[in-house]
Formats: structure tokens, sequence, C-alpha cells
């Protein structure tokens, strides 16, 4: 079972979740669009039997503040302030869709911060790749529904610096793709791949959520790259 906690970072607390021995070199799990750090409880569990693992909810989702301001920038600027209230020098980061956007951008402009990348069905930062026409459900959410246009409009018409400086990144990175049950497009994902200096692809045919409907085969792939 994961420990619950939070932390206030600037204007924004922060709440998040961790397994392992706190004692363990620390990995950080950044969770997708409309989600929580709740969707890592699996794969977190098995990544804590090697790591200290922390999954954060980024703000406007789960019980972090919803402060009616979202950006990627923002959320890689919150994390950034969570690794030093928690004293984290260098650390393994994991995204999964957006929360892989904010881990891109955290190792491109910290590279000093991140051990090693791992990037989930990350969207590539090319315009075309994602849709911003997104409806709103009509269930209660557990996140706050501005941030969805907010970030969906970033993702589909991205900043192109974000492509043009991913030869910045340094950190040994590893992106694992769904497979062609995805419901996101996967053809443009070797193009990112080779544009990072040091990366290798993977497919784990488990869809959109690898780490959600494989945890045990996805907590492997990223233990196995992190010791590589």
């Amino acid at each position: 079972m994961s420990e619950h906690s939070v932390v206030d970072v600037g204007d924004v607390r922060l709440a998040y979740r961790t397994w392992g021995d706190s004692y363990g070199a620390p990995v950080v799990l950044l969770h997708g669009l409309g989600s929580s750090s709740a969707s890592w409880e699996e794969a977190g569990q098995a990544l804590g039997e090697e790591w200290r693992v922390y999954a954060i909810d980024l703000r406007g989702h789960g019980e972090s503040d919803w402060p009616d301001e979202y950006s990627v920038e923002l959320m890689r600027d919150d994390v950034l302030g969570f690794l030093d209230e928690l004293e984290l020098d260098r650390v393994g980061v994991v995204g999964h869709g957006m929360g892989g956007v904010v881990a891109r951008l955290l190792a491109q402009d910290n590279s000093d911060r991140v051990e090693r990348l791992v990037l989930e069905e990350t969207p590539p930062p090319f315009p075309g790749c994602i849709t911003a026409q997104v409806a709103r459900p009509d269930e209660p959410l557990d996140y706050d529904w501005p941030v969805v246009p907010a970030i969906t409009g970033q993702l589909a018409d991205p900043d192109p610096e974000w492509a043009e400086t991913l030869g910045e990144i340094v950190a040994p990175t590893m992106i694992i793709t769904g497979g062609p049950d995805s419901s996101m497009p996967q053809d443009r994902m070797p193009d990112m791949a080779a544009l990072i200096p040091d990366c290798r692809l993977i497919t784990i045919p488990a869809g959109h959520y690898v780490h959600e409907e494989r945890p045990r085969p996805f907590a492997h792939e990223v233990t196995e790259f992190m010791t590589s």
C-alpha cells in the first residue's frame, strides 16, 4: 500500500504517494491528463521493491490544489519545486501521457536533476499528433476540467522549441509505446526517439495505459532500464 503526504510548493499544495524503502534511490512518477497518482498504485508498488517511489498529483488533479492556472511549464516548475522541498537531488523520472511531456521538459531544462527518463505513451512534440477538441464528461470529475482544454491546446499546437531542444536531453531515455491498441497515434514515436541522443524505444502491447494494464511487465522494463 502507498503512503499519502502533501507538500507546499510555492502557492500550490501537491499531494503525493510513496512506496518503497525511504533510503532507496528516488524515482518520480507523473500521471497523465485527467488521472492522478492513484493510477500508479500497482506499478508503484512493484517499483517500490527496488526504489523509493514518489507519485505526484499534478496541479488540477486528484488531491492537489486546483488553482485554475494550467500549463505543462507550470507543472514542470511544480515538479522541480517538489524535488527541492523533499531535497531530492537527482532522480529517475517516469511520465505517462501529459506527465511524460512534463518529465521531458524537466529533463530538457534541468539536466542536472534527472538521472534517467522514461516516457510512456507520451505525445511527440509535433503538430497534429493530438487533437484539441475534447468534450467534458457528464459524470463528476476528480480533476479540474479547465486543465483539459489548457493542456490539450498546448499538446495539439506544441511550442516549436520543444522539438528543437530534444537533442539537449542528456539523461538516458526510454520511450514505451502501447502498440496498435493505443488511442494515441504511434507513427511519430520513432521520430521523437531519433532526436533524443541516448534513447531506446520499446513496445508493450497494452494500449495507452501500459502501466495500469500491465503493471508488472512495465515495472520490470523500467527497473531494467534504470539499472542498465
